[in-house]
């Protein structure tokens, strides 16, 4: 049992992390089509979650690897029982992530900082999330394989 949480723990971490990069890549790739600053949305981070640091931006991608890091176990560890595949694992992390989304972009954040939700437009929060989906469910798919492959080797 050990050995299965921390398989999970770790493919998990590795689906978020993943995740969290492809969300950085969106931002960036948007900042880059407007000629905006993705690092705004970085110092956003900073000043919700009101961490004084003398490098905001660093900070701010440091937090938000954390959390996808975390919000990647939560889902590997949700949809692991499930034996999802395929296109319903993708189809299962997009929804996931988008109800992520909605619950982050429309309930927590206004709350807690009303000027992070208009760094960029929603949409362009909502693709970025969708990419983290993707990313995650890519790793996943990934890691299932592998797994398969590595129970046929020992037991054949």
């Amino acid at each position: 049992m050990k050995r299965e949480a921390v398989r999970v723990l770790t493919i998990g971490m590795a689906a978020g992390l993943a995740g969290g990069l492809a969300e950085v890549a969106c931002i960036s790739l948007y900042a880059a089509l407007t000629s905006s600053d993705a690092a705004l949305v970085a110092r956003g981070v900073t000043e919700t979650l009101r961490v004084s640091s003398s490098a905001p931006v660093l900070a701010g991608i440091s937090i938000h690897m954390a959390l996808a890091a975390a919000l990647g176990i939560a889902v590997a560890s949700a949809v692991r029982p499930l034996r999802l595949e395929g296109m319903r694992l993708f189809g299962a992390m997009l929804w996931a992530l988008a109800a992520v989304w909605a619950v982050n972009f429309m309930v927590v954040l206004p709350s807690l900082n009303p000027a992070f939700v208009e760094i960029v437009p929603l949409a362009i929060s909502l693709v970025s999330k969708l990419s983290f989906g993707l990313a995650a469910a890519t790793c996943l798919q990934f890691a299932a394989r592998l797994e398969y492959v590595a129970s046929a080797v020992t037991s054949g």
